[in-house]
């Protein structure tokens, strides 16, 4: 995502643009356009009705700023393999318009908040969970290599240093001494070395629960046109390290059990020993964890988006937890002490 957001103006354009474009590619729809949901770039969903109580989702990406070319190809790809995606009946990637199909608006988010408080309703969370695994499953036993972006050390680096860039320094005006760059620069080696250690396979790269719908087929699967060809481990980190809820450590690791086992009957490349993988699982959500942090940072910082601090808590939670647990990442758990309190004295000023 580049450059400032769509100004008031532009987006008004955009939305006659888009009333035109449905008008003329189906008529039988109502072209009163009622917001469906946002995301953190540029892209826009509504929903469309024809009048007769079927509802569609249209997609507007600036052609811009977004490119709906990788969405269509994924789309196919992953629809190939057996996932729930949304089926796309109409396309314009010139104007950046795509009419897709509803998964309906309940995301496993919404669900599993409503879940969560009451212990009757942990069978049903786990049945959630099961079938997004497997759903997840599905889509790595499809994999090939030179059809997706490789996550190779040049990406992995990139993300990791939104990290300094927009956290340390633009969102806590901090600057790293020469010992605490020593510590970052140490474990951004280590986790580099071990993310790419790991077996490859398609990466979904944004599979949480906002983007999981709650449908049939369960799950509905959105926003995966940055998907690469990377670590089987980012995916499931991605799902149960959710930055935006919560579990136990230890239904955590029994759903790990449970991919480890169904992926290791599927051929899917992961050690045979679960010690190793919940390794991996973990230093590989170091990875994204560090990531997203910068991530949040960023959409506050530049674009505006300061709901996503409330989300970065959680998220620095699990990525000390993890921290700590390594030698090797222990000088990283001290830096991101020394910044938490740096920032609690600032705050106080």
């Amino acid at each position: 995502m580049n450059g400032p957001a769509l100004n008031p103006v532009d987006q008004m354009d955009r939305l006659e643009l888009l009333r035109d474009w449905l008008r003329a590619r189906r008529p039988d729809l109502n072209d009163a356009l009622q917001p469906a949901s946002s995301d953190a770039s540029f892209r826009r969903y509504f929903r469309v009705s024809n009048g007769q109580g079927k509802s569609f989702i249209v997609m507007d990406a600036p052609p811009d700023r977004e490119n709906c070319e990788p969405f269509i190809r994924i789309d196919r790809l992953f629809g190939d393999a057996g996932a729930h995606v949304p089926a796309i009946l109409e396309q314009d990637t010139a104007l950046g318009f795509l009419l897709l199909s509803d998964m309906g608006s309940v995301t496993y988010l919404d669900e599993l908040t409503q879940l969560r408080g009451n212990a009757g309703n942990h069978d049903r969370i786990d049945a959630l969970y099961r079938e997004s695994i497997r759903a997840l499953v599905g889509i790595q036993r499809a994999s090939a290599e030179g059809i997706l972006p490789p996550y190779d050390r040049a990406l992995l680096e990139r993300e990791l240093r939104l990290f300094p860039e927009w956290y340390v320094q633009r969102q806590l005006h901090a600057a790293l001494g020469e010992a605490q760059t020593r510590h970052m620069e140490s474990a951004f080696e280590a986790i580099i070395a071990n993310n790419l250690s790991q077996g490859r396979v398609f990466v979904h790269r944004d599979y949480h629960s906002r983007n999981l719908m709650v449908c049939e087929p369960n799950p509905g699967i959105l926003d995966f046109q940055d998907a690469v060809y990377g670590p089987p481990t980012y995916d499931l980190v991605s799902l149960l390290r959710d930055a935006y809820i919560e579990w136990e450590e230890e239904r955590v690791i029994d759903w790990c059990v449970r991919y480890w086992e169904l992926a290791r009957k599927s051929g899917i490349p992961v050690p045979a020993d679960f010690a190793d993988f919940y390794r991996d699982f973990e230093w590989m959500g170091v990875q994204r964890q560090i990531k997203v942090v910068g991530i949040f940072a960023r959409l506050a910082v530049r674009d505006g988006k300061t709901a996503y601090l409330g989300d970065q808590p959680l998220v620095l939670k699990y990525l000390r937890a993890a921290c700590r647990r390594y030698r090797e990442l222990a000088g990283f758990a001290r830096l991101l002490d020394e910044l938490e309190a740096g920032a609690g004295v600032a705050a106080a000023r």
